[in-house]
């Protein structure tokens, strides 16, 4: 038959028992067994429990933020009666600087040389007439659609309109935001 191997130390050194390798054999035990580990099993004995808060401070501070919060609502409220938000087709926007931004992502992400999608084109075409001097002249014989394009003089992108009678135009945006809520100067 084979040999059977000791699982009993025979020497000094191997009587040095690892405490890591002595508590997993614990954990071992109690896991086999069904139950649960106890606090000291777990090998924490060097944790500390959290300090109880006590209750009075606590709820100072819970109705000094509380207190704060409602003072914040109330100056917000009244700036909110100040601020107009601005619809312009189906989008509603709060500042100009907003709006300009708005536009400004919209005409440096759309491919140049596309048709704008549906709901885009309601927002321009709305913007159109709301913030241009002249919007009657600029929509003439109707718009057949919306394009980002670059400029042949400027060399830079510019919304443009299609007519129905495939004649171009283009027109600025940030003349539109100016006229309908005005820039702050920079």
């Amino acid at each position: 038959m084979a040999e059977e191997k000791s699982t009993e130390p025979t020497t000094a050194k191997q009587k040095q028992v690892d405490p890591v390798a002595e508590d997993m054999n614990v954990v071992e035990e109690s896991a086999a067994n069904g139950a649960k580990r106890t606090w000291e099993e777990e090998g924490n004995d060097e944790v500390m429990k959290k300090p109880k808060v006590d209750n009075a401070v606590e709820e100072e501070r819970l109705e000094k933020l509380e207190g704060e919060e409602k003072e914040a609502n109330e100056e917000g409220e009244e700036q909110k009666g100040e601020i107009a938000l601005v619809s312009l087709g189906p989008k509603s926007l709060g500042s100009s600087v907003g709006m300009l931004d708005y536009f400004y992502n919209f005409l440096h992400s759309w491919p140049p040389n596309l048709n704008v999608n549906k709901y885009e084109q309601m927002v321009l075409l709305d913007m159109l007439k709301k913030g241009h001097c002249e919007p009657e002249k600029k929509i003439g014989v109707g718009i057949q659609a919306f394009q980002v394009r670059y400029h042949p003089m400027w060399k830079s992108r510019c919304f443009f309109l299609i007519m129905n009678d495939d004649s171009v135009d283009d027109f600025s945006f940030r003349k539109c935001v100016d006229k309908i809520l005005p820039l702050p100067e920079t």
